[in-house]
């Protein structure tokens, strides 16, 4: 197949458009370097050192022989968004072109507007485009669980069937977002029920978990490929922030009580659900949503998880439990349906196998770019208006964040 990773130079994005090319579909990356800027302007990096995309490419051919096509530019940009189609014809378009991180759009109004409109904009420009431009495209958009928040009902996939006074429909499930974040990808997965219905296309929502792990067959075969592991306080995962606390021996810091669960995968789980759900498209016509996780753990759970394994391994850390700056609730109900992709053919792996080699380990070899301040919470839900750090708290040159982008990527 021929298709278009929106998003293809981050750490959902590259890893799917490696799997996909090595599995013999023919791929295009489309990415602006957003994601790379948001580091500079945080003053954070990800514990790995990712190369730029025309090295990673560069090296992908050379172990393959594979090609995979950049496209330099913003989805923002309908101009651009439709020439690409225009060019490359895809069979299906995955979108991950979206800012993904909760706190981001929490720091401030700032924030929160630029993540509505990169993500919202974003989508309607591939809607429209789509339908101008290749019609029978299938929309492969990734959602997160997070839209659904956390009831104290089951959640089903996408939709609930109810009966109120004496009458019986099927209805769109019940959306709880809890950041300005989720609520953009509510409005996205509206847009595209109501483009769907309205122009006949065809669109998956993969409402997606947290995605742990660095390795995938594709990104183990060249230090030049690996991927990103991001844990500071903002764009990183609680998972990533415990194995790099527990690789230099701090305590692992738990916000609140520690019940707030959610569902979770690895990342080769990830890329196998995209080829999945690639190969088997959506009907003309039909929107249909997906639950993409393996397994449910609450932060606490994955704490102690961590502080086992990494005492089995001769690291000894506590456990502390930090004053929850989100508005959640700190223990709840939860449990989650997600068989679609495993009647598609999805074998997961488990945490338990991915912990020491995919995160423990890669945090331990890494350690020495691991900065201590990343850690700790400066974005709170009820503020309205936080401080961040600069690029100078890491000893960066504020000068390189200011120099084109070609080249200040790094």
């Amino acid at each position: 197949m021929r298709i278009a990773i929106l998003g293809g130079d981050g750490y959902c994005g590259w890893a799917t458009a490696l799997h996909l090319s090595n599995r013999g579909h023919e791929i295009a990356i489309i990415d602006n370097f957003l994601r790379r800027q948001w580091d500079f302007e945080l003053g954070v990096q990800t514990l790995t050192p990712i190369r730029p995309l025309p090295e990673r490419l560069a090296v992908w051919q050379q172990l393959t022989g594979r090609v995979i096509e950049p496209f330099i530019g913003d989805v923002t940009d309908y101009d651009f968004l439709a020439s690409m189609i225009s060019e490359f014809r895809p069979e299906a378009i995955v979108h991950f072109a979206e800012q993904r991180s909760a706190p981001y759009s929490m720091i401030d109004r700032k924030h929160a507007v630029s993540t509505q409109v990169n993500n919202v904009v974003g989508t309607l420009n591939l809607l429209f485009a789509i339908r101008e431009l290749a019609p029978d495209c299938h929309i492969v958009k990734l959602g997160t669980m997070g839209e659904y928040g956390t009831p104290n009902i089951d959640i089903e996939e996408g939709f609930i069937t109810i009966e109120h006074n004496g009458r019986k429909d099927t209805l769109p499930f019940p959306k709880q977002p809890g950041s300005f974040y989720h609520l953009s990808k509510v409005h996205d997965s509206h847009n595209i029920t109501f483009a769907c219905k309205i122009w006949g296309l065809r669109a998956t929502d993969l409402n997606q978990g947290v995605v742990y792990g660095t390795l995938t067959d594709e990104v183990d075969m060249d230090e030049a490929l690996i991927n990103r592991f991001d844990y500071d306080e903002v764009f990183g995962t609680v998972l990533n922030r415990f194995c790099a606390q527990a690789a230099i021996g701090l305590p692992l810091s738990v916000y609140g009580k520690g019940g707030q669960t959610r569902g979770f995968l690895d990342i080769r789980d990830t890329v196998r659900c995209i080829e999945l759900v690639c190969i088997n498209p959506a009907s003309r016509g039909e929107f249909r949503v997906f639950n993409q996780f393996t397994e449910q753990f609450s932060v606490l759970e994955l704490a102690k998880l961590v502080q086992m394994i990494s005492r089995e391994m001769g690291v000894h850390v506590e456990i502390d439990h930090l004053p929850d700056p989100r508005v959640e609730a700190e223990t709840h109900y939860y449990n989650a349906k997600h068989s679609r992709l495993a009647d598609l053919g999805l074998e997961p792996h488990l945490l338990s196998d991915a912990l020491v080699n995919s995160l423990i380990n890669v945090a331990l070899r890494y350690r020495d770019r691991i900065d201590p301040a990343m850690f700790a919470p400066q974005v709170n839900w009820r503020a309205g208006r936080n401080r961040r750090r600069t690029t100078s708290m890491l000893g960066r040159d504020l000068a390189l964040a200011k120099e084109p982008l070609s080249s200040s990527i790094s």
